[in-house]
């Protein structure tokens, strides 16, 4: 019988990529694990794997678009597992190709209302819960490069994640009295199944390498690795940080 006393984590965006190896990660250390995406099936053979570690897994749908649907995702993933504690935003929508003076508003909104917007209001219905409840915790979100610097062609995408940072960092400061430490992890390049078509032009690739001080790209397990250091208690004096993983490139 699993120990309802076990640490939990949610893990949004689970089903592949750096998401999956996060949700694994994490049981592997010891966490249960509720994870989320638009179609919970297709998380089924990650509940496989981590039921096969021995821990609890959960699946559960979640649209980051649909914000009046957060308070109950949170209070399923609590209903399963009571010890919950740190939230994983990992789900988003890709980088959207596109020069600023052609993106339309339809476009803007479909990268905003989902990497922005529905991962501000996930984070604030956990954190109401949080609170509620006089319970410490952690939230975690994958930030981006992006986020940081500047790239061409990528305008709506690099916004939508620099205000993951700037919602890390004044999230920080107002839950601190509470106990809650809010970090986010901003990837460099990592291929995933997400980023293969831009990773085929070999010049493409080329350019992108050139970028980077240690000539490779990053691994969806470093990444995730990143992340279960910021969940674990080796980590309780850190918050309100932005810790990227990119090879060097943000050091130029």
């Amino acid at each position: 019988m699993l120990d309802a006393s076990s640490p939990a984590a949610l893990v949004t965006g689970a089903s592949y990529g750096i998401g999956r190896e996060i949700a694994v990660g994490l049981a592997q250390d010891g966490w249960d694990v509720v994870m989320t995406d638009l179609d919970p099936h297709d998380l089924e053979p990650v509940v496989a794997d981590i039921q096969g570690l021995g821990r609890q897994a959960v699946a559960l749908a979640l649209d980051l678009r649909e914000p009046a649907t957060f308070a109950h995702v949170v209070a399923s993933a609590v209903q399963r597992c009571p010890q919950l504690s740190v939230l994983v935003n990992n789900a988003g929508v890709p980088s959207l190709s596109q020069p600023a003076v052609a993106t339309r508003v339809q476009q803007w909104e479909s990268v905003v209302d989902t990497n922005l917007k529905g991962t501000y209001f996930l984070t604030q219905a956990f954190g109401q819960w949080l609170i509620s409840q006089a319970r410490p915790g952690a939230v975690i979100s994958l930030s981006s490069t992006h986020g940081s610097v500047g790239f061409a062609g990528a305008s709506v995408y690099g916004i939508a994640k620099a205000g993951i940072n700037q919602m890390t960092r004044m999230l920080a400061i107002e839950w601190a009295p509470h106990g809650i430490r809010l970090n986010a992890v901003a990837p460099g390049t990592t291929p995933t199944p997400t980023r293969e078509a831009s990773l085929q032009n070999p010049q493409r690739r080329e350019a992108m390498l050139a970028r980077i001080p240690l000539q490779r790209f990053g691994t969806a397990q470093e990444m995730a690795a990143a992340v279960r250091y910021l969940a674990s208690p080796q980590a309780s004096y850190m918050t309100g940080q932005i810790l990227h993983l990119d090879g060097g490139l943000t050091a130029y």
